[in-house]
């Protein structure tokens, strides 16, 4: 899938299997290495987390390699690891995500011990305090990581009472009410197949693979049984939250409401964000920030599309003394483009890029497997692998205009900044 678009349709290649017990996928056979790659998800991830217990999903994810059917924890890693197998579950915000990758001739041992993980997980109960222990860790780790903990004061006030004010991760102190008898509840309620997508890449057959994902998922559940999650706006605009810590830079999260994927505006979004500070060393407030005041090392801003609430986020860090200057110059070029949009020559540089890098995310089986995936995620059909491009490049001035002043709108940000910033103080939302 490395040839460009306008030469070979991608989305000619990608095959719509449904198995025997109608379980479907995307698949894309490639013999050019003994490989395959299968991502797969279903929706429900840590927004699903009972309430105190944020981390459920986190741990779930953890363990579910953590010993299953008749092999203990260390017997199911020996079996992975004999057979250079990768096997990984995730939780984020909105899904629950699996990811597997094998050599072609363990195909069936990886499928047979996949469909034990899935279906047959032990929760054992030292498994459980090892992992757990290991979240722990890396949450009291984040705790005291300034740009961890400027996330953090943003996410919860963006987002205060609702489940994604609370990281997909866990949250320190109730990681540790999470039973075993949640795990049972959440696996059951999460993983069925109404909400399962699965795209796979490598050397297998169709037939194969539809054999294959009866044995990996015709046994959960038809339907998921999941907490409603509301829709919420992102609060606290114009506001800035100050943590004090006694370090030497501050970190400056900022952010406001974004658009969600399948929003006309969403592509146009999408190039002036990479205008404005999603592309690399070209973008806006790369060369104000960077480039031409030496402020920072990195800044960047980013289109997140949450299910329930998409925003537009950014990052810096800067010495303390310099935050207020840097903040400045982040909300005036926010402020100029809304007001402005972009020039004919940033956009037509911004079009090029996003364009041509697209090539990128089909290099290597795992990450054709993972944009499948995240294709049916977002509701499109393998076809918008030949229109995403035209897409693109179809945005002209007016759109571009149109997709600043709505993403940035009057460019009043919720900032959350951790550190002893200098001439930065606690504001209310204006």
């Amino acid at each position: 899938m490395n040839a460009p678009a306008t030469a070979v349709s991608r989305a000619a290649r990608v095959q719509h299997v449904v198995s025997p017990g109608g379980v479907a996928a995307w698949l894309v056979e490639d013999y050019a290495v003994p490989l395959v790659a299968m991502e797969f998800s279903f929706a429900g991830g840590g927004s699903q987390d009972p309430a105190g217990k944020a981390g459920a999903g986190a741990l779930l994810a953890s363990l579910l390699d953590e010993g299953a059917g008749d092999l203990e924890a260390e017997a199911f890693h020996r079996a992975l690891d004999d057979h250079a197998i990768r096997l990984s579950f995730s939780a984020e915000r909105d899904e629950f995500y699996g990811h597997l990758q094998t050599l072609s001739r363990h195909t069936e041992k990886a499928f047979e011990l996949m469909a034990l993980a899935l279906n047959a997980p032990r929760f054992d109960a030292e498994p459980i305090e090892r992992v757990r222990g290991q979240i722990n860790a890396v949450l009291r780790r984040e705790s005291a990581d300034p740009d961890a903990m400027a996330a953090q004061a943003w996410r919860r006030t963006a987002w205060a009472g609702h489940p994604y004010a609370r990281s997909a991760r866990g949250e320190l102190g109730e990681i540790d009410a999470v039973t075993r008898d949640d795990l049972v509840s959440l696996h059951g309620r999460i993983l069925a197949r109404d909400t399962l997508k699965v795209s796979v890449v490598g050397a297998i057959d169709a037939e194969t693979l539809g054999r294959q994902l009866d044995a990996l998922f015709a046994r959960l559940p038809a339907k998921a049984q999941l907490t409603p999650i509301p829709e919420i706006a992102i609060q606290g605009l114009g506001r800035r939250i100050v943590v004090e810590y006694d370090v030497p830079q501050a970190n400056i999260r900022f952010g406001r409401p974004g658009l969600a994927r399948r929003d006309p505006d969403y592509i146009p979004a999408m190039v002036v964000n990479h205008i404005l500070g999603g592309g690399a060393f070209t973008s806006r407030l790369w060369q104000e920030v960077r480039e031409k005041r030496g402020l920072t090392y990195s800044v960047y801003s980013m289109l997140a599309t949450a299910e329930h609430s998409p925003s537009f986020i950014g990052s810096t860090s800067t010495k303390n003394e310099r935050a207020a200057e840097s903040l400045s110059v982040i909300e005036t070029e926010c402020a100029r483009l809304a007001a402005e949009g972009p020039t004919a020559e940033e956009l037509e540089k911004a079009k090029k890029y996003l364009v041509g890098s697209y090539a990128l995310r089909f290099d290597t089986s795992t990450k054709i497997a993972g944009h499948l995936l995240q294709l049916q995620r977002d509701g499109f059909e393998a076809e918008y692998l030949d229109r995403r491009n035209a897409e693109v490049e179809a945005v002209t001035l007016d759109d571009a205009r149109r997709a600043a002043t709505r993403l940035i709108g009057d460019a009043k940000l919720l900032v959350a900044i951790v550190g002893r910033p200098e001439g930065v103080a606690e504001q209310a939302a204006a």
